[in-house]
């Protein structure tokens, strides 16, 4: 799993920039229509999961890389789910929202900990898990909470998200150049010695 994460950081990065943008978009433009807001999130979820699918398949046969293919298939869900009924009511979409909140919360914060021997900063992918799960909690203790403060609060949550995600891939990205390096060094000692 480690060799997954570390070669497609790319995808996690992209993922992170697709929170921020969806963040951007929901607190600039606080009274999106609930079709626009509905499409934006169905957008998002389909982007969301087909990056974290595509990193399984480059990188499919490491580790516990079922884990992110449920979060991708549960983001894609979402997303097809929301197009599919485009009539939902706010609350309805509250609920879709959160069930996909806390699912994917879930999987992140697993696959945290299954990467705490193998990474540093972990952390931070809990911590994605960790906010989604609050989300999800939140709009599931309150779905009549009006469109509006759901679109401030997916907002930050996908500001917050995003930037996780950024730091996260690079951090990765970094760690794979360091490991290369490692590599190359050992490499070149064991040349020189035979």
């Amino acid at each position: 799993m480690f060799r997954l994460f570390t070669t497609n950081w790319w995808a996690i990065v992209l993922r992170g920039v697709v929170g921020l943008l969806f963040g951007v978009a929901a607190l600039v433009w606080p009274a999106l229509t609930l079709t626009v807001l509905l499409a934006l999130f169905a957008a998002f979820t389909l982007v969301d999961g087909a990056f974290a699918l595509v990193a399984v398949l480059f990188g499919r046969a490491e580790g516990r890389w079922w884990v992110q293919l449920v979060e991708g298939l549960i983001s894609i869900a979402a997303g097809l789910v929301t197009l599919a009924v485009p009539g939902l009511t706010a609350v309805a979409f509250v609920l879709v929202v959160a069930a996909w909140a806390v699912l994917s919360g879930i999987f992140r914060i697993v696959m945290a900990i299954r990467l705490r021997k193998e990474i540093d900063n972990e952390w931070l992918l809990a911590l994605g898990g960790v906010l989604s799960l609050v989300l999800g909690i939140v709009f599931f203790a309150r779905p009549g909470v009006g469109i509006l403060s759901m679109v401030w609060v997916l907002g930050l949550y996908a500001l917050l998200f995003g930037l996780t995600l950024i730091v996260l891939g690079f951090r990765l990205r970094g760690l794979k150049g360091r490991i290369e390096r490692g590599v190359e060094a050992l490499g070149g000692g064991a040349d020189r010695g035979a």
